[in-house]
C-alpha cells in the first residue's frame, strides 16, 4: 500500500496515470471482441491484466486504473456469472492492479474504474449520453458496482468517461457514500460534454465536495485537453485530471479507430501549468507514451 494518500501526493506535485488498458492487452495478443471488453479477462485471463498493469508501472505510471470500466453485475450475469462470483471479479480488478503496483519500490496508487452506463451498454452510448434514464435510475445501476469496488480497498474511485451531467450527479451521489477519494472525468468534444452541456456547469458539480480530489477529462482528443483543464480548475478550484486518447477517433458504427495519432507527452507541460496534477493517457496511448509523460513530469517546471 502507498505510504501516503493520493490527495497528499497531488498537493506536492504532478502524478502520472497509466495509459489505455485495452490497447496494451491487444498488444499482448488478447481478443477483446466481447461486450465485457477488457473486463472479460477478469474471469478468463487475469494474468494478462496484471501483465498490462505491470507494463505501465515499469513505464513510470504512478496510478493504475483497474479493468472494471465495462464491468457490471448485469453483464457478468449474461455470461452465467452469479452475483457473488461477479463481486469477486470486481475485487479481483483491484487485487491485480495492487499486485502489479508492488513490483516496484515506490508509491503506486490504485484507482478503481467506474465507467459510465453507456460503456456497459457496449454500443457507443458513452459518446452520446442522454440514455433516457433518470438520475435515480442511474444511481441504482451504479451503486452495486461502486459498493463492490469500494469493498476491495482501492486508493480512489475513478468516475471516468462521463458523458453528461445527469450521470455525473448520480455517480457523485453514490460514490460519496463510501468514504473514498474520487476523481470525476468527463469525455468531451467541441468544448462541451458529449451530451452538449457547458463544461463550467459540468465541472461545477464537484465544487465543495471534499471527497473529489480532481476534476477533468479523459477519452477525448488531446486538442480538447488544454481548454478543459483550465475550465476544470476555474470551476472548482481543485486540481485537474487529464488523460486523453491518442488523437485517433473511434467509429462506433464501424467498430474501428480512424485518423492519425496526435498525442504528444510535451503537451503535459501546458497541462501542469494550467493546474493538472493527474496526467496520463486513455485509448491507444501505450507504455512508451506514458514513459514520455513521466519524463516530462520529472523534467518539467516545478508544480
Amino acid at each position: 500500500m502507498p505510504a501516503r494518500p493520493l490527495a497528499a501526493a497531488l498537493a506536492e506535485g504532478t502524478v502520472v496515470l497509466d495509459g489505455g488498458l485495452s490497447n496494451q492487452l491487444e498488444a499482448q495478443g488478447c481478443d477483446l471482441s466481447d461486450a465485457l471488453w477488457s473486463a472479460r479477462l477478469l474471469a478468463d485471463g487475469p494474468g494478462q491484466i496484471e501483465a498490462a498493469h505491470t507494463a505501465y508501472v515499469r513505464a513510470g505510471a504512478q496510478v493504475l486504473i483497474t479493468a472494471s470500466y465495462q464491468a457490471s453485475f448485469e453483464g457478468f450475469a449474461r455470461r452465467g456469472i452469479g452475483r457473488e462470483a461477479a463481486a469477486g471479479l470486481f475485487a479481483r480488478s483491484v487485487e491485480l492492479a495492487r499486485r502489479a503496483a508492488g513490483t516496484v519500490g515506490r508509491d503506486v496508487w490504485v484507482a478503481a474504474s467506474v465507467g459510465p452506463y453507456g460503456a456497459v451498454a457496449a454500443d457507443g452510448a458513452e459518446y452520446r449520453g442522454r440514455y433516457g434514464l433518470t438520475v435515480r435510475e442511474l444511481e441504482r445501476f451504479h451503486r452495486p458496482r461502486i459498493e463492490a469496488l469500494a469493498a476491495a480497498g482501492p486508493d480512489a474511485l475513478a468516475l471516468e468517461t462521463v458523458p453528461d451531467l445527469d450521470e455525473a450527479r448520480a455517480l457523485l451521489r453514490v460514490a460519496g457514500e463510501y468514504g473514498l477519494p474520487v476523481w470525476l472525468s468527463y469525455t468531451v468534444a467541441g468544448g462541451r460534454t458529449r451530451a452538449g452541456q457547458p463544461l463550467d456547469e459540468a465541472f461545477g458539480l464537484a465544487r465543495g465536495r471534499d471527497e473529489v480530489i480532481a476534476v477533468g477529462v479523459n477519452c477525448c482528443d488531446p486538442a480538447e485537453a488544454d481548454t478543459a483543464v483550465r475550465a476544470a480548475v476555474r470551476a472548482t478550484g481543485k486540481p485537474a485530471v487529464v488523460y486523453p486518447n491518442s488523437g485517433e477517433h473511434w467509429d462506433a458504427d464501424a467498430g474501428a479507430w480512424t485518423g492519425g495519432a496526435t498525442f504528444d507527452p510535451a503537451r503535459a507541460v501546458g497541462w501542469q501549468e494550467a493546474g493538472a496534477r493527474l496526467i496520463g493517457g486513455c485509448c491507444r496511448v501505450g507504455p512508451a507514451a506514458i514513459a514520455g509523460l513521466a519524463g516530462v513530469r520529472r523534467g518539467g517546471p516545478p508544480v
